[in-house]
């Protein structure tokens, strides 16, 4: 009887995004609370340190960000492994479960050091959730379609992380700084968790339905490995990582750097609010386009040409003083990221085995999300030496060189033709 069950639930499980819709749009509808969770923080959290703390050093203010962005790094490092060893939905809901604290702790906080604590924490709910809800995606489309399921994963988290700092930077405007703004955050933590508990459903069977028809690759490697040729030993996984690092970087500088430059030109918070939004929420709707464009067109193209794209929006920003060309500048920025993120994703997806993907997806993500720790810092530190415009100016031109980099070591993978 066991084996009959058995034998049905393994014959039912299909590959491919129509096949598996329910599951699909639900993981696309818990992405957005993920990305809901960071958007709290983009407006208000850096004025926060400003004006509430009195924080003068611009390097100290952007430590939230370093907290953050090390703790994901290394939460995505085990989050493959953790995901292969216990399952994708487990790992998903331990995520949830380690992000309930995050809106209370910055709500609350005394002290500037509840805020980079919350932002520990923040920083393993997205290295956990977040991953798990891009992997189980491709798990569920199979090789056919990868950059239209990383878009629409990355299309629902960076849209919310956008409509969520123009909220609160309204509400901000409106109420303060704290609390009304985040609480926005306590509604997803909760969302997330409740759905990721009753209604997700674990994808290593579909992995390995995929993993049957690709036998020509070796699927018995370590976790060393892995980390090898995703950082170093295979040239597309090398190429991706420097670029995902550096992609990352100047989205960490500008979450930590945007709000305090806006601000000393007199800006209000609101329209700052606008400015935050502008770029992640336009990174995240053009991401339904460039996913799928990147499955026709191939993914060198398209990360060379973002990285090019976002040098420029960031050179706009540091260059110029006034608010219309600040929006113009976020609108390039997002342009360049919707570009480059998923086909980031999926360019390592096609150079992973399926029994290894979620292990060199972690270490891609590792590689990417440090980013934000490298990118607040060294920017805070320039900021505090030389002032904002230097600090934009300086990520802007390690944004091209990186765009130089893939140019000349990725090698065009032609689309998956099942």
């Amino acid at each position: 009887m066991v084996r009959a069950s058995g034998v049905s639930r393994s014959s039912s499980i299909q590959l491919g995004l129509r096949e598996n819709w329910p599951q699909f749009a639900l993981l696309v509808l818990i992405n957005a609370f993920v990305g809901g969770m960071v958007g709290i923080e983009r407006t208000v959290v850096p004025l926060i340190g400003s004006e509430e703390f009195h924080i003068a050093s611009t390097t100290l203010i952007v430590s939230f960000i370093a907290s953050f962005g090390v703790v994901k790094a290394f939460a995505n490092l085990v989050s493959g492994q953790m995901a292969d060893l216990w399952g994708r939905k487990r790992v998903l809901v331990l995520g949830w479960l380690v992000g309930l604290p995050v809106p209370f702790m910055v709500i609350w906080a005394p002290r500037w050091e509840w805020v980079i604590a919350a932002n520990a924490l923040l920083g393993i709910n997205q290295g956990l959730a977040w991953s798990m809800t891009v992997i189980m995606k491709v798990d569920l489309v199979g090789p056919k379609s990868r950059g239209l399921a990383v878009g629409l994963n990355e299309f629902a988290g960076y849209l919310a992380v956008g409509l969520t700092a123009f909220v609160t930077g309204h509400l901000a405007s409106q109420y303060g700084l704290r609390p009304i703004p985040i609480y926005l955050g306590i509604g997803y933590a909760a969302l997330g968790t409740v759905l990721s508990i009753l209604l997700v459903r674990d994808t290593r069977e579909h992995v390995r339905l995929e993993a049957s028809s690709r036998p020509e690759q070796p699927t018995s490697i370590g976790f060393r490995e892995v980390f090898a040729l995703a950082s170093f030993k295979d040239r597309n996984l090398f190429a991706a990582s420097q670029a995902g690092l550096v992609n990352n970087l100047n989205d960490g500088m500008s979450w930590g750097i945007f709000p305090l430059f806006f601000a000393s030109f007199g800006l209000g918070v609101e329209r700052i609010g606008v400015l935050k939004s502008v770029y992640p929420a336009t990174w995240g709707i053009l991401q339904i386009a460039t996913g799928p464009l990147s499955d026709r067109w191939g993914r060198k193209g398209l990360i060379v040409a973002g990285m090019w794209v976002q040098a420029a929006g960031l050179f706009l920003t540091a260059l110029t003083r006034r608010f219309e060309w600040w929006l113009l500048a976020s609108l390039v920025i997002g342009i360049g990221t919707a570009m480059v993120y998923p086909s980031l994703i999926a360019a390592v997806s096609d150079a992973a085995h399926p029994a290894w993907r979620a292990r060199a997806l972690s270490v891609y993500r590792f590689w990417r999300d440090l980013g934000y720790a490298v990118g607040a810092l060294s920017a805070g530190l320039i900021a505090d030496r030389f002032g904002f415009a230097w600090a934009i100016a300086s990520v802007a031109a390690l944004t091209f060189v990186s765009g130089v980099v893939v140019a000349v070591t990725m090698r065009e993978v032609p689309p998956f033709k099942p």
